[in-house]
């Protein structure tokens, strides 16, 4: 049956096939600039506020956007529940999508953003597909009524939940034609593991005109996304990506992804087929007009698909591990004054850790002193650190460097599995404090933090002195090797500098940077804080330019210097040798500063860490 496009949503479809169409950037950042804070219902804003609703849809319209997205990502009754405004859907989804009109005039679409209900579907949760399709159906209703061009599907995770709220849409507002998207992990794949060109291809089949990726990670980590979808034929691309991660600077979330390097990946986006290019996260009006400026006029191509080949690495089998009861034998090298090295592996997401047990056993063989196993880096669920470092050491004679978060423990499950890592053999603890939940898989996870890595040092502390933070006795005393991380490049350094006196004051052992890769911040970092603990110096190898680019302009933090990126840009297919070059450059540069190397390989490429080391360590 065919169903009667009204005038705005054919003229939206026919410009969809004809150009590259510029979308607006965040709402949530820039309502919290303007001073709403994070516990305020932004959607009920739409009620209260419409002409701070307006003032931001019109700053995008005058960046250049064509596309303007309602004030109405949580607008179901759930997300509303949870502010007392349930009885309030219609209401808030017909002045969001009024608002969007007005501002947009004749110039440019309105679409009806839908985001997730909040609660998990069944089996998981208690949602049921049902209820979640009459939730959807509601505010999508009230969406068509209040005059939106098409239906605008954003940061789903579940592809369940996405394909319910589809198929609501394709029964109560059959008319307007649908976007839909789904985030993605760094590892390339959503948190439930679809991979970008199984997604692509379900939300085609449930009617989407476009489809695409928005939120969870910055331009760089996304273009990968993307060329996976290009493998599907035939496809409308949309991409908005957040500016790269946030980090917190006087209380405040900050983005540090300029304009200028989003505009740049817009035009990368174009090439590679996409006809619907703006922001998520950290975005503002600054980016939308430097991507309207970058893709003025531009249409949409599409290159050949390049499928990704998988390198692998033979390791040399290394003998079973003795469990050793006695105490860190990183500490003894240190003391002996041996220049140490570690490679950090992350855990896997799942329950196979094969190919990271044989990457230890490379390490092992390679004459590495250490494996730093991550504890759920960028709050992304995987396995526990501590079963990872256990598997590890039944099979590899290594040392392991646990690190711990506070992020997911309160001040007694932080004791419980210090405790019991410390009799499974694990005698050295980086005490981190951990990403908060909001830049992971689960941003409405909730943080404990009970206590910051200080904190966390103080407890390790306690524990070795024989007693627990309460200052009860235990029974057995632990000998935890105690580690802090540095970050020499921070943005205010003199905070990070008094943070790393504070930890050395609570019994912190040794501490190992952030990722560096020039001597100036090394040196100045040492020179301020003079430190009386053995500095292990973090080096990432860099993969090729892409990733070069996203560490520079998307992770907070971090800093790689201009010509290093120039030279992973001349090294072209030679990416990875080029960055295991230039990190055996700065290691030999910077040896003599530290007391050992904390090589980060990128995606578990364990032989670019051995490489780096190997003659020089």
């Amino acid at each position: 049956m065919s169903v009667s496009l009204s005038p705005r949503s054919a003229r939206f479809l026919a410009a969809l096939a004809d150009r590259v169409l510029v979308c607006d950037g965040a709402m949530g950042t820039e309502l919290y600039d303007r001073g709403i804070s994070f516990e305020h219902c932004f959607d009920e804003l739409n009620l209260s506020r419409g002409d701070l609703i307006s003032e931001v849809h019109a700053s995008y319209r005058d960046a250049g956007a064509e596309v303007l997205l309602t004030n109405t990502f949580g607008a179901n009754r759930v997300r509303l529940a949870s502010h007392g405004l349930e009885a309030r859907v219609a209401d808030i989804n017909l002045a969001g999508a009024r608002l969007a009109r007005a501002v947009a005039g004749s110039g440019a679409f309105v679409a009806g953003s839908v985001g997730p209900i909040g609660k998990r579907l069944a089996p998981v949760g208690k949602v049921s597909l049902a209820e979640a399709e009459a939730i959807f159906a509601e505010q999508i209703t009230s969406l068509a009524t209040g005059g939106v061009d098409l239906l605008w599907f954003e940061t789903f995770s579940d592809l369940a939940e996405i394909s319910a709220a589809m198929r609501a849409a394709s029964r109560v507002a059959p008319q307007l034609p649908m976007v839909a998207h789904m985030t993605f992990t760094d590892e390339g794949k959503t948190i439930t593991g679809y991979k970008p060109e199984e997604v692509a291809r379900a939300l085609t089949e449930l009617g989407a005109v476009a489809v695409g990726a928005n939120c969870s990670v910055g331009p760089g980590p996304m273009m990968e996304v993307i060329e996976r979808m290009l493998r599907i034929p035939d496809l409308k691309l949309s991409v908005q990506p957040n500016a790269g991660l946030p980090q917190v600077n006087q209380g405040r979330y900050v983005y540090i992804t300029s304009p200028e390097y989003l505009a740049d990946f817009a035009r990368q986006f174009a090439q590679h087929g996409c006809h619907l290019v703006g922001g998520c996260c950290g975005t503002g009006p600054k980016h939308i007009r430097a991507i309207a400026q970058a893709l003025a006029g531009a249409r949409p191509s599409r290159p050949v698909a390049r499928h990704a080949t998988l390198e692998v690495v033979e390791a040399v089998p290394a003998p079973r591990v003795r469990q050793v009861d006695g105490p860190s034998s990183l500490r003894q090298k240190l003391r002996d004054g041996k220049f140490v090295s570690s490679v950090e592996i992350d855990p896997p997401r799942g329950i196979n850790a094969e190919k990271l047990i044989r990457g230890a056993e490379l390490c092992r063989s390679a004459g590495i002193d250490c494996i730093n196993v991550a504890d759920s880096p960028l709050a992304r669920a995987r396995m526990s650190p501590t079963a990872l470092a256990n598997l590890i050491r039944r099979e590899v004679d290594i040392e392991i460097i646990l690190h711990m978060s506070c992020r997911d423990r309160n001040v007694l499950g932080l004791q419980s599995e210090l405790m019991g890592s410390y009799a499974l053999g694990v005698r050295n603890v980086l005490c981190v404090t951990g990403d908060p939940p909001t830049v992971g898989d689960y941003p409405g996870a909730t943080g404990v933090f009970d206590v910051d890595s200080i904190g966390l040092i103080t407890l390790c502390s306690r524990l070795n002195a024989g007693t627990d933070l309460a200052g009860k006795k235990i029974d057995d005393a632990t000998d935890v090797f105690i580690g802090c991380a540095s970050n020499p490049t921070a943005v205010d350094l003199e905070t990070e500098v008094d943070r790393f006196q504070k930890k050395i004051d609570a019994g912190c052992h040794f501490t190992m940077t952030q990722p560096l890769y020039e001597l100036d911040s090394l040196r100045r970092f040492l020179d301020r804080t003079k430190p009386t603990i053995p500095v292990l110096l973090g080096i990432l190898p860099l993969k090729n330019a892409r990733h070069a680019s996203f560490l520079h302009n998307e992770v907070p933090g971090m800093h790689v210097p201009e010509d290093i990126r120039a030279r992973m840009e001349r090294a072209g297919e030679d990416g990875p040798a080029e960055g295991v070059r230039i990190a055996r450059e700065y290691l030999e540069l910077a040896k003599p500063y530290v007391q050992g190397v904390y090589l980060m390989p990128p995606f578990n490429q364990f032989w670019m860490g051995v490489d780096v080391v190997r003659g020089i360590v």
